[in-house]
């Protein structure tokens, strides 16, 4: 099967926790909106968010087609994934547990994002600079560190031996925990340093997720769009204080 990732194209965002993992499955895909084809680029994705042909319209990108299907949400998007490319558990407690994480990881995006957009998405942060400043201190000084506090135990408790959150090897949460950490050291250097120097499982998963070497060619390519200003991860010096 090959899939259909529809995603903005100049961005990272929420599309490239499932870039990620369909480049660590080798699957075969084509990265729609980013394509020059006659079906392709925004003005394709677009005619998919209008929905006048769908039952099931998706809400928003990042959506998958995969066959007949549509899938939209990034942790339903990976939980789809998942079993189909040896990247989640097998057996359905392990499954769940794997998808939890990747929706508590939605909730870290969503507050990282936040940061620079606290009063919301439609308005520019140069309108917003005042709450920025005032939501990325609360920010660093205490949910940073809870939520890489929280994935921390989480990867040390594991009991399947694994180098990963779960089980006896890496899983699409462990890609998008990477993602994260890589993220936070563009947006927050300063602050993810201290944040992650009690953090020594998190950051050796990092590393490890983008040694493999899939993912080690797919960061070399041009495939990867780079961390920008107009993304999920924003590089604001003022907003560290």
């Amino acid at each position: 099967m090959r899939y259909e990732l529809y995603y903005w194209p100049t961005v990272q965002g929420r599309g490239e926790f499932v870039r990620l993992a369909l480049e660590e499955a080798g699957a075969d895909y084509v990265d729609v909106a980013r394509g020059s084809a006659k079906r392709a680029g925004v003005p394709a994705m677009m005619r998919f968010l209008e929905g006048r042909h769908l039952e099931r319209p998706p809400f928003a990108p990042p959506f998958l087609k995969a066959g007949r299907l549509i899938i939209g949400q990034t942790a339903n998007i990976l939980s789809f994934l998942g079993p189909r490319h040896a990247l989640a558990p097998k057996d359905e407690g392990g499954r769940l547990w794997t998808h939890q994480l990747q929706l508590t990881l939605a909730d870290f995006v969503v507050e990282i994002h936040d940061t620079h957009h606290p009063l919301g998405p439609t308005l520019y942060y140069e309108q917003q600079r005042a709450a920025a400043k005032r939501r990325s201190k609360e920010f660093l000084a205490h949910r940073l560190p809870k939520f890489l506090g929280y994935f921390e135990r989480v990867l040390q408790r594991n009991s399947g031996g694994g180098p990963g959150m779960v089980g006896t090897r890496l899983t699409y949460a462990d890609l998008s925990m990477a993602q994260i950490i890589a993220g936070l050291r563009y947006a927050f250097p300063s602050a993810s340093r201290r944040a992650l120097a009690s953090c020594a499982g998190l950051c050796a998963l990092h590393d490890e997720v983008f040694a493999r070497p899939r993912l080690k060619r797919y960061l070399s390519s041009e495939r990867r769009i780079a961390f920008n200003d107009d993304d999920i991860f924003r590089r604001y010096p003022e907003l560290e204080g």
